[in-house]
């Protein structure tokens, strides 16, 4: 595989977000818009200490960008969680997968990046997984194929919208965005549902923020240094995280063809990457 700071950046994001996911799997009980509420509380506290202690400015340039990433990521993040909660858990972390999918197709319009022809028919080899996924396991309804395209829709612009910026602004800027706008919303939203936390719910809402912030930095900081179509599609990783959490801390089985779902999946992955690797050598020569 080509390597790049932007690779490792991405593959560390990959594993502190699927750590996060069996966080989440444990607070069945509290609502996902409360949850995204406590996360971005934490998120507000880290981002304005750190850039406080290195004298950065707050409120950045790209103020357009920062504040429609902002609103981007809430939204996907409640629908994530949302999933996350209601299905298990390498389920609902396939059906996400189509994130990387939308990210590549909404860049070829936002930030105008190429994605060969042959690229397209490995995207649908992994959508085609997917599908099959949903089709073979009956824990799974419409309704969460519908919050799982939702959630990666919104994923797919939030993190266009970040490499629009690309490096004109401090990751850790990027992301004080999220909270600054997702703090308001999901807290009056909040009030309409809320489930007071109890006990060892705080450690997990706190660990929640933390493990995401981290996540996020590292994934912010991918994006910016390298191409969507290359490090977005890393995150089909996390499906191996997802069957190993699932199986051995929440006794997930499944059926056989949705095994070969979600190894259609990854396949597709695999293939992108050693297609865009084969790209990167030609075009090296080339030169």
């Amino acid at each position: 595989m080509y390597w790049s700071k932007g690779v490792f950046h991405m593959l560390l994001a990959v594993f502190f977000f699927s750590v996060m996911n069996v966080l989440i799997k444990l607070l069945p009980h509290i609502p996902a818009v409360e949850i995204v509420f406590f996360r971005a509380v934490v998120s507000l506290i880290i981002s304005v200490s750190i850039l406080k202690y290195y004298r950065i400015n707050l409120w950045g340039t790209n103020h357009k960008w920062l504040i429609l990433r902002g609103f981007s990521g809430m939204f996907s993040l409640i629908l994530y969680f949302e999933l996350m909660q209601s299905i298990p858990l390498a389920s609902a972390v396939t059906i996400l997968f189509l994130s990387p999918i939308f990210t590549n197709i909404l860049g070829t319009f936002i930030v105008r990046e190429r994605v060969m022809p042959s690229q397209w028919f490995f995207y649908l080899l992994s959508f085609s997984g997917i599908l099959l996924v949903k089709g073979f396991d009956t824990r799974i309804e419409p309704i969460h194929l519908v919050i799982g395209i939702g959630a990666s829709i919104f994923s797919g612009l939030a993190y266009n919208f970040i490499r629009k910026i690309k490096t004109a602004e401090h990751p850790l800027v990027i992301i004080f965005y999220f909270p600054l706008v997702t703090m308001p919303f999901t807290g009056i939203a909040s009030t309409f549902n809320w489930v007071p936390p109890a006990g060892w719910d705080w450690v997990i809402l706190i660990s929640v923020g933390i493990l995401t912030q981290t996540a996020q930095y590292f994934m912010t900081r991918s994006y910016q240094s390298e191409e969507l179509s290359k490090v977005a599609n890393l995150r089909y990783l996390s499906i191996i995280f997802a069957w190993s959490f699932g199986f051995f801390i929440f006794n997930e089985t499944y059926t056989v063809y949705a095994y070969l779902g979600m190894l259609l999946a990854v396949a597709g992955v695999v293939l992108n990457l050693w297609y865009r690797k084969k790209i990167i050598v030609r075009d090296s020569i080339s030169r």
